[in-house]
């Protein structure tokens, strides 16, 4: 015995798809809800016509409403005769009188005075022309036509609305195309010419504006070119003038002490050894700390480049390692101490609370006395220096004196003072050299401060 359950029917089996008709109802419904979601969703802001846009939209309904009133003005009256066989005609009444030719003005007027709005309110525009081109009798649709196409254009192309206005243009062209047969044409057989010659004007003019807006774009681009490389260009020079001041500072300041201390170790070798001997060390202890400068220098510039690359865990400990912080005000007792060991006296005095500074800051504060020693050291032999770093409230103080010696000669390029200027720039600092009345040579530099 076979149950139902089991059996198939002429209308399918078990196997065969079953069509659930309110399923698809509800499909129906869910796309419908979303198409009129989608159509009060704009797909922009709304157009914000410029004053020139406003002045033109107005020049047209100007004209057209002119024209319009005008061709109303001159055919209200007029009875039109068709003949639709030999011998057989009617005629068709247009609205004449005074009542006529106030409904055929106000269909001008509205229908025109509206384009003014068209780029603001295009959908608006098109539902208010449409309605006096449905109210405009067939025999006078030129009243109304003009228009009517203008703000279908108008409709397609400013309308933020997408989707309510491709739904919109159809509709309002078929209510129109639809609504009746015309006994007058539309547009007259002497205006054929100029209806063909108009588009064909318009989309030279379009040509050409187009082509002048890609030889801009194109002049534009190429312009950007130039700017970015001039840019790129000015950004190498500068680099390289960066690295130039760091590798000036780090060289002449370690190569002048171990060239200083060299000398007086040779001098008092045979004399006093043991005195040769911490000269020859001061030596090693500056060739050391110009390595450990060089190698921070060069380990930026290549930095790049390794980590582009396949490192082990013990170079990237290496490169740590190498890449300690540049110098800073916490050890001008280390450089003091260096330039002492040459012979030269030198005083180091802090005035204020010392506190936390940007590195960059600090750096700049460091070469200008590593420098102003620097040049001690080489053009006033015999001299005295004292260093003071002055800790103001919205500034610091950095100044190197000296009481002036033999210079033995020496003389310098001035590129360490060009250098220090420039790096005191970028921090919005000052230089200040010059040699003292009493004797000597001055360096003070002011860097402004952040309060604390």
């Amino acid at each position: 015995m076979t149950t139902g359950a089991d059996s198939a029917g002429p209308c399918g089996g078990e196997n065969d798809p079953v069509t659930d008709v309110r399923t698809t109802l509800e499909r129906v419904r869910g796309a419908a809800r979303r198409v009129v979601r989608d159509a009060r969703v704009p797909s922009g802001p709304p157009l914000r016509p410029t004053l020139r846009a406003w002045q033109f939209d107005a020049l047209v309904a100007l004209v057209i409403g002119i024209s319009t009133v005008y061709y109303g003005i001159d055919n209200v009256d007029v009875v039109v005769v068709r003949e639709i066989a030999p011998g057989v005609a009617y005629t068709v009444a247009r609205p004449s009188g005074p009542g006529g030719l106030a409904f055929m003005v106000s269909l001008a007027v509205v229908a025109s005075g509206a384009l003014a709005l068209r780029r603001r309110y295009p959908l608006a525009v098109l539902c208010v022309v449409t309605a006096a081109t449905l109210a405009t009798p067939q025999s006078v649709l030129r009243l109304t036509f003009y228009a009517f196409i203008i703000a279908v254009y108008s409709a397609a192309v400013y309308s933020p609305y997408r989707v309510a206005a491709l739904a919109a243009l159809p509709v309002s062209v078929v209510l129109v195309g639809t609504s009746g047969d015309s006994v007058t044409p539309i547009v007259p057989n002497d205006y054929i010419a100029l209806l063909i010659l108009a588009p064909m004007a318009v989309a030279a003019i379009g040509l050409r504006t187009w082509k002048l807006r890609t030889d801009e774009g194109r002049t534009r681009i190429s312009t950007l070119e130039r700017e970015r490389t001039e840019e790129l260009r000015r950004a190498v020079e500068h680099e390289r003038a960066r690295i130039a001041r760091e590798l000036h500072d780090v060289v002449t300041h370690n190569v002048s002490v171990m060239i200083i201390q060299a000398g007086a170790a040779r001098k008092i070798m045979e004399t006093s050894p043991e005195e040769a001997g911490e000269a020859l060390l001061a030596v090693e202890a500056g060739g050391r700390a110009a390595m450990t400068e060089l190698r921070h220098v060069m380990g930026l510039l290549t930095m790049a480049d390794e980590d582009e690359g396949t490192s082990s865990d013990a170079d990237l400990t290496r490169t740590a390692e190498e890449l300690t912080p540049q110098p800073g005000l916490d050890q001008l007792e280390s450089l003091v101490g260096r330039v002492r060991d040459t012979g030269l006296p030198v005083d180091l005095t802090v005035t204020g609370p010392p506190r936390p500074l940007p590195p960059g800051l600090e750096l700049a504060a460091y070469r200008v006395v590593q420098e102003a020693l620097t040049n001690t050291v080489k053009h006033a032999s015999g001299a005295r220096a004292a260093v003071t770093v002055d800790y103001g409230p919205d500034r610091l103080r950095v100044e190197v004196t000296d009481t002036g010696g033999h210079s033995g000669g020496a003389v310098g390029s001035g590129r360490g003072l060009i250098g220090l200027r420039e790096r005191l720039a970028v921090h919005d600092g000052t230089l200040n050299t010059g040699r003292r009345l009493t004797g000597g040579y001055r360096v003070e530099a002011l860097i402004p401060l952040e309060g604390p």
